[in-house]
């Protein structure tokens, strides 16, 4: 192993363990997990701010954890799939098997399905979130 590719797979690493080390960023990646979906479906479910939201989104994608599309207005946002670096897939599976039942997804899986009955326009428009 050169030292070019140990200094990129160190650079992985400490992006992967950043994008894992804020429990917003791992309430996404579990609500990503069978959904496809906008920012402002992620503001609705976190209860945070659209710029807080779109930050975490920002690691997580540095980190090579989610993919976006834009369609329209609204950026929308998945897991990364077969294409990830090995290291993002058994990043991915780790989240899941330690997280995705606990009471806090549970509850998260709840409210996104009250999230995903309104349409995005609907959210988009009343997402009058600001930073407190």
């Amino acid at each position: 192993m050169s030292i070019y590719t140990s200094h990129y797979a160190l650079r992985d690493f400490t992006g992967l363990a950043r994008a894992l080390a804020d429990q917003s960023r791992v309430r996404i990646l579990i609500a990503l997990k069978d959904h496809e979906l906008c920012v402002c479906q992620l503001v609705e479910l976190l209860g945070l701010a659209s710029s807080t939201v779109s930050r975490h989104l920002a690691i997580l994608s540095q980190a090579y954890m989610v993919d976006s599309r834009k369609e329209g207005r609204w950026v929308y946002y998945r897991r990364s799939g077969a294409q990830a670096p090995v290291s993002v897939q058994a990043a991915l599976d780790w989240v899941d098997r330690s997280v995705a039942d606990s009471s806090e997804a549970i509850k998260d899986r709840e409210t996104l399905e009250t999230v995903l009955a309104c349409p995005v326009e609907e959210l988009c428009r009343s997402d009058s979130r600001t930073e407190s």
